[in-house]
């Protein structure tokens, strides 16, 4: 919604808590995936400490084939560098191949970064970025100086062309086929005429992933047959793919073998959109049901979740163990190749069925602006202004004093038994999956619950943490790439309800890491290899480990050894050390905070003048409208002259 109303513009920096925020980059804004508690910051404060990220450019060369989209290129990338191959950087993804997306596939591209490991994803601004951009409710009038102004200082966000980056990984575009993951990560990946791997560099998270799903190594993925098809989610549910997937199920039907075809809009104003084309109609003669907006069995929720050992062509982000359902199999792939499943019940080569064609029209500014009266509530027009939409004085702001904050307890050691859980890639899901996740509860119930459990739901006694010598560990060592996923803040409260204190990993997701010391959770990074294995293996034997934070060491003081030094920034170690509180942090720079506010006033005025139009979207929404119909220089009469004049 905020790309559709103009919200989301280039330049700015945008945090919500949901990983998938980074879709915002498709735009040239920094945008990222917060947790619980840096949300309250940003709400308390509108601001947010952050840590300078890696620079990480993905050069993607040629074009991409016809029938190929933006969804097969990520998943392409992410088999290439890995799910981790992103971590600690922001991604900037350019090239020929880029500059020809849409501004919709730019957002399925950059919604997935996320999924390489990275803080971010984006994409610079350029033409076609302000002719999405044009006519939307909090952008200024393509007519006025202000959007001449605007457009100006954002087609600057550029990378230089002498810009150096941290790390650079080249595409060849025209190499891109329709992509289709087969295992529990989206980086278990391989093209749709290919057949799963024989050889894995991780055998053992190849077979378990392999077991999950069950398949066999060598199987032809267009043998795989499907029993449910989700085309939707923050990734793949706008208008271009709606379109996509009309095109392979018109004047076809859904295969008898499949239960269940979904098609959940990522919004209202999309789905209305759709339905004035006529492309519900499709989906609906073709057997598939036709949904409300929403999130839907992307991650299993309400009753749109997957049965138990059911398989899912899916259009979603994320194919972690139960992530769409308990024992639910999922595979990702395109909205195109979404449908094509749906009618043939096999895993398919969409470029079999159908000569792919554009899946873009011209936009129909005048239907978007025409708001549904029926189907939009007032409640934005009840907001009231606040300060914070214009110039902020250091007069507006509240003394630290009158605000009573509760913060973590400063960290300097942790001693105890480690308990070894070597597995890569352990998300967020598999921490704590989301039926777990409907409170706010800081307990460790539900605590990996799908690995420390049997199918049939007993507990499966060889889980490390069912062993006596570990129950009590107060380390735990895990594998690369931990906490990757969602940005939900309770998988961290659960490791400290179970009486984790410490996560020793060769690395961590960044949002995960982030969540963990903001609660008071100490992240070790352990980058050596000998290092990590010589940790491991006292783990595994039940020595007594220390956590130096002070010295920055991890020690076996039976030894008298120390077994590996790590490295944190310093801002960072020193808020575990002190347990400081971010907000108490922020308000002893409030005045600086304060001018800033001034100067981003006066050199970017367009950002407060789109966010007042937040109380009343339709009716700025109506005055765009008369504009339009009224013509350069016209004004119907009866409209609204304070839009109008913006």
């Amino acid at each position: 919604m905020g790309p559709e109303l103009g919200f989301t513009q280039p330049g700015l920096t945008i945090v919500c808590g949901d990983s998938h925020t980074s879709t915002h980059g498709a735009f040239g804004a920094l945008a990222f995936g917060i947790g619980t508690s840096e949300v309250e910051h940003v709400l308390a404060t509108q601001t947010l400490p952050a840590a300078r990220r890696s620079n990480f450019k993905i050069q993607v060369d040629g074009e991409l084939r016809s029938g190929i989209t933006s969804k097969d290129l990520i998943l392409y990338i992410i088999g290439a560098i890995k799910t981790s191959g992103g971590t600690g950087t922001a991604i900037e993804f350019a090239g020929p191949a880029i500059e020809k997306l849409s501004m919709e596939a730019r957002m399925a591209l950059c919604n997935m970064a996320i999924e390489a490991g990275a803080k971010t994803g984006l994409v610079a601004p350029d033409q076609t970025t302000l002719d999405y951009l044009k006519w939307r409710p909090g952008i200024p009038n393509p007519e006025s100086d202000e959007w001449r102004l605007a457009a100006r200082h954002w087609l600057s966000l550029r990378s230089d062309n002498n810009a150096v980056f941290d790390k650079i990984v080249r595409i060849d575009g025209d190499s891109v086929e329709p992509m289709v993951t087969w295992g529990t990560s989206p980086e278990q990946v391989v093209p749709i005429s290919a057949n799963i791997p024989q050889r894995f560099d991780d055998e053992s998270g190849a077979q378990r992933a392999l077991d999950y799903m069950g398949l066999s190594r060598g199987t032809r993925m267009q043998d795989i047959e499907i029993d449910v098809v989700f085309i939707g989610s923050c990734t793949n549910s706008r208008l271009e793919d709606l379109r996509a997937a009309a095109q392979v199920a018109k004047g076809r039907t859904v295969s008898s073998r499949v239960k269940r075809a979904l098609v959940v809009p990522g919004s209202g104003s999309v789905r209305r959109a759709a339905e004035k084309e006529g492309l519900h109609r499709v989906f609906l003669d073709a057997g598939f049901q036709w949904r409300e907006a929403g999130c839907s069995m992307c991650c299993g929720l309400n009753e749109d979740a997957l049965g138990a050992l059911e398989r899912c062509a899916s259009t979603s982000n994320r194919n972690f163990e139960n992530r769409q359902g308990a024992q639910g199999r999922t595979h990702l792939m395109s909205p195109a190749m979404a449908a094509a499943a749906a009618v043939t019940g096999r895993l398919t080569d969409v470029r079999d069925l159908v000569q792919a064609g554009p899946s873009s029209a011209p936009r129909d500014v005048d239907f978007e602006l025409a708001m549904d009266q029926d189907t939009n509530n007032d409640s934005a027009a009840q907001v009231a202004d606040h300060h914070l939409l214009g110039p902020v004085s250091s007069s507006t702001t509240t003394s630290s004093s009158s605000i009573q904050l509760s913060s973590p307890r400063g960290i300097q050691r942790v001693s105890g038994i480690a308990a070894p859980l070597p597995r890569a890639n352990i998300d967020t899901d598999a921490i704590l999956p989301v039926q777990f996740c409907k409170s706010i509860e800081r307990s460790g119930a539900g605590l990996f619950h799908a690995i420390r459990h049997l199918p049939d739901g007993s507990k499966d006694p060889s889980f490390i943490l069912h062993q006596p010598t570990y129950a009590s560990a107060p380390i735990l060592v895990a594998g690369p790439n931990f906490g990757c996923g969602s940005s939900r803040e309770h998988a961290v409260w659960a490791l400290q309800g179970a009486g984790f204190a410490c996560v020793i990993a060769p690395s961590f997701a960044d949002i995960f890491y982030n969540n963990a010391i903001t609660n008071g959770l100490l992240p070790v990074r352990i980058t050596s290899e000998s290092a990590m294995t010589s940790i491991l293996g006292r783990a595994e034997r039940g020595v007594t480990l220390v956590v130096d934070l002070v010295e920055k060491q991890v020690r076996d003081e039976a030894e008298g050894v120390v077994v590996a030094e790590f490295e944190m920034e310093e801002y960072q170690r020193q808020r575990l050390l002190t347990g400081s509180d971010r907000i108490t942090e922020t308000l002893q720079v409030v005045e600086s905070i304060a001018a800033f506010e001034v100067e981003r006033h006066q050199r970017f005025p367009w950002v407060d003048d789109g966010a007042r139009f937040v109380k009343d979207v339709r009716k700025r929404a109506r005055a765009l409208l008369s504009l339009r119909k009224a013509g350069v220089g016209g004004v119907i009469a009866g409209a609204d002259h304070e839009a109008l004049k913006w």
